[in-house]
């Protein structure tokens, strides 16, 4: 049966389960790992704390090191407040143009890797082949750093990563890194006719905002010469701030909800730096009056980028199937650099369009995916 005829089925059940990053995705994991199964892969169910979400770890072929990993998320972001045209977790074909939550971020690419084990001849592969699908990447990587070091806890070491975010099949090399931050801010309230007779968490909270932009223009001029990257620089954005209840009461608490994107080690430690200043010099005049005052910082995530690097294996394996001499940058984040700082060679390929993601009407053509079957066709031969 054609390659795409046994992929679509599978990705008609995968956009069933609404693998929501909130909600979980045990349920899909586990159909998966059902299909690999059935597949002859040897599979690894990998849960979380909460045992509601899992990463899935398949390999076929010989054990050892080396060999390839085929890499995806299975989480999707939430369809709340989208006008779709029809049911975001029911396929639907139009066209040529396939519907539904995650067809292309990244279940198309998924659902292609799923239908590849059972078209593998498993005694053939001189190398392992390995499958990846991880949980909670919309929401800071978790899965995928959990799933990198349990590889390292193995003491499992693959050569190779090809992850399937949507690049409409071009090949990728390099994106920024993705720090994800929360600063809550305690003060403590009073009337708003006495100002100095509480601690404004608000105002407080816009002298932080300020020291992050003040990192800006240090961040601008220590962008590397030649960067691929637009901005070419660390950039930081202040994403929400949230504080106070009224106009005539000192706000007691105050929330920030900041991230930056750095392209180069020592970027992110001198923000920290300066960020560790203001809180030095700016909390011991807020405990004077409030002793039960606070600035605290929580990491929601710290993901690595994937740097761009003059030998990469990954990389120029797909030039030599596809044909294509030029690999790019992207601007959003994967978890290719969580692969790469583990040792192996990534790159970033797969069907569909970026500018499909998180969209209503999310959608990947069905040539896109034909073309990622035939790819993932002409790779694995490679292994044999």
């Amino acid at each position: 049966m054609p390659f795409l005829d046994t992929t679509l089925p599978i990705l008609d059940r995968l956009i069933a389960f609404p693998t929501v990053s909130a909600d979980g995705n045990r349920a899909c994991t586990e159909w998966l790992a059902e299909q690999l199964t059935e597949a002859g892969a040897r599979i690894e169910i990998l849960p979380d704390a909460t045992g509601e979400k899992a990463n899935l770890f398949a390999t076929m072929g010989p054990e050892g090191d080396g060999g390839l990993v085929l890499s995806g998320h299975t989480d999707v972001v939430p369809v709340a407040g989208q006008d779709w045209s029809s049911d975001p977790f029911a396929m639907t074909e139009k066209d040529g143009v396939i519907y539904g939550r995650g067809s292309c971020d990244m279940k198309g690419f998924v659902a292609a890797c799923t239908a590849l084990a059972h078209r593998v001849d498993a005694t053939r592969l001189t190398r392992p082949l390995h499958f990846a699908f991880t949980y909670d990447e919309e929401i800071g990587c978790f899965g995928g750093q959990a799933l990198t070091e349990w590889l390292a806890e193995r003491g499992l070491s693959p050569a190779l990563t090809l992850v399937g975010e949507p690049t409409t099949l071009s090949v990728i090399e390099g994106h920024k890194g993705c720090y994800e931050y929360t600063t809550r801010i305690r003060g403590r309230a009073g009337h708003g006719s006495d100002p100095r007779a509480g601690v404004n968490a608000a105002e407080t909270a816009a002298a932080y905002v300020q020291t992050l932009i003040g990192c800006r223009a240090e961040l601008d001029a220590r962008a590397p010469e030649g960067s691929p990257f637009a901005p070419p620089g660390t950039t930081i954005n202040v994403g929400s701030i949230s504080a106070g209840f009224a106009h005539n009461v000192i706000a007691a608490e105050a929330v920030i909800e900041w991230e930056m994107r750095p392209v180069q080690p020592g970027d992110a430690a001198l923000v920290h730096e300066r960020l560790a200043t203001f809180v030095d010099e700016t909390l011991p005049g807020m405990q004077a009056t409030a002793p039960e005052a606070a600035i605290e910082t929580e990491t929601i995530g710290e993901v690595d980028g994937l740097e761009p690097r003059r030998d990469n294996g990954m990389r120029d394996l797909i030039f030599a199937l596809t044909g294509q001499n030029q690999a790019g940058v992207v601007a959003f984040g994967t978890e290719a650099g969580l692969f790469q700082q583990a040792g192996m060679d990534v790159a970033i390929c797969g069907p569909g369009s970026i500018a499909q993601a998180h969209q209503a009407d999310e959608f990947v053509t069905r040539a896109q995916l034909e073309d990622c079957c035939d790819l993932l066709d002409r790779l694995v031969q490679r292994l044999y």
